[in-house]
Order: C-alpha cells, then structure tokens, then sequence
C-alpha cells in the first residue's frame, strides 16, 4: 500500500460520522475509523483532521472545507458529498457529478491524493426510496465517468449489496449505524490496500433500521426534516468541524 501518513476528510453527516454516536455525545464515524486503519496497518501515528458538517450541500462543502483541507497539506483527501443535494425536489445530476469530479482533480493537482467514496444506499430502508435510488446511481455513474484520468480509488459503497442492509442503518433510517460506519470503512481501507483492524469484527451499533417504520419514527424524524427543508434551515446550522486541525491518531493494540 501506498504509505499515508495524514489524512483529511471533507463532506457532510456521512463522513461527520453522525448515526455512530459515542455515550459522550460525539460522533466517530468511518472517516476516524480509517484513520485508526491506517495508523495501525503502517505501525505509526497518523495526522487526521475532519472538516465535514452534516447537512451540507455540495456547494457548501467545496466552498467551506476544501481550500481549508488543502491548506493543511495532507498526504490524502477523502471527497463525499452530493447526498443531501439528490434529496432536494430539483438538482442537476450531472452537475454535482462534474463539481465532485473537479474538485478532485483540484485536490490531485496540489500534490494530494484525492479518495473519492459514495455514501451507502439507504434506499430499501427510507421513504421514498426508490427516488433516491435512481438518484443515487445516476450520480455514481456521473462521478465514475468524470475521474478515469485520475490515480485515484473510488470506493462505492453505494452499489455494496450488503451495506443495504437494515442491520447497519441507524433508526433514522438515513444514517449508517456504527457496524455500517465500520464496514464503509473497511471498504475504505480495502481500496487503500490495507486490511481493516481485527477489532471491529465484534463491533455492534445501538440502534438498527430494522423492522417495520411506524408512526413514532415519523414523529420523530421524518416531520422534522420536512420542517428544515420548509424554513430554509439545515441540522447543520452553527456547527463546526469537529476536527479542524491536524491531530495524531495512534496504532490501535493489536489482539492475540
């Protein structure tokens, strides 16, 4: 494997890591679990900041975080964004897909190694699914076309049948859990050619996606996401990256 020894992560909930939630009351998330990856298959500290903010859209995560994660001069930058874009009534395809694209190579022609990665599929889990299923390919499909000149690994979880399952999606029904945050992450690693920590083979997330929806997850999701989308506001109104600088993420303990 290619050696990578910091590493920044830009995007929105999914790569915030919001449905992993710690009893602390922080979020973890695939993106800290790749660093600890990385950190223990090459046996040393890595740097890993995280500049994502849930509920951006792609204009926001491009205008706010990518000029910054340059700007710390990493080894790697992982890229997702796009998904609550395809959430929207009306959205150009296409053009999320060339913004992904360009801003990849944006961050490949600074010296950094640009990781693209889709989000997974929620779509057999969610309202309107079958919407954001088509939705979803076609922008997989657009970003592909777009980044074949560029040595970069593009992970789609999207299209990984196992990672629709219900068992790694959280209650909200639109977030991974922490067992689906740690299998992304191991997608992640897989393409980085490295192996993912024999720790989380045992991981378990608190709360699934399985069973039937009911009336009480409306209540409590569904309503209020609609409210946000009727007032203009977003989950992620006055946050801030939860990692913004360079931090040292050590090996984990090897078992056995």
């Amino acid at each position: 494997m290619q050696e990578i020894r910091s590493f920044v992560a830009i995007g929105d909930s999914f790569t915030e890591g919001v449905g992993d939630e710690l009893p602390d009351g922080t979020v973890r998330g695939w993106a800290d679990f790749v660093a600890a990856g990385l950190a223990t298959a090459q046996g040393r500290p890595v740097g890993y900041a995280n500049l994502a903010i849930r509920g951006r859209k792609l204009a926001g995560i491009l205008s706010e975080q990518l000029d910054a994660a340059i700007a710390l001069q990493p080894d790697a930058i992982s890229l997702n964004g796009g998904g609550n874009d395809i959430l929207r009534p009306r959205v150009s395809i296409e053009g999320v897909g060339a913004a992904l694209a360009a801003a990849a190579h944006r961050i490949a022609a600074a010296g950094i190694r640009p990781i693209l990665l889709s989000g997974g599929n929620p779509s057999e889990v969610m309202p309107i699914g079958a919407v954001f299923q088509r939705r979803g390919d076609a922008l997989a499909r657009a970003v592909e076309s777009r980044i074949a000149d560029l040595d970069a690994p593009y992970i789609d979880n999207w299209s990984d049948p196992e990672l629709r399952s219900p068992r790694f999606w959280s209650q909200d029904r639109l977030h991974l859990n922490a067992a689906g945050h740690a299998h992304a992450a191991t997608n992640v690693l897989r393409a980085l050619g490295a192996d993912s920590p024999p720790q989380w083979r045992d991981l378990t997330a608190v709360s699934t996606a399985e069973g039937r929806r009911t009336a009480g997850y409306y209540r409590e999701f569904v309503l209020p996401w609609i409210g946000r989308r009727l007032t203009g506001r977003s989950s992620g109104d006055g946050r801030a990256a939860k990692l913004p600088a360079l931090v040292e993420v050590q090996p984990l303990e090897r078992l056995g």
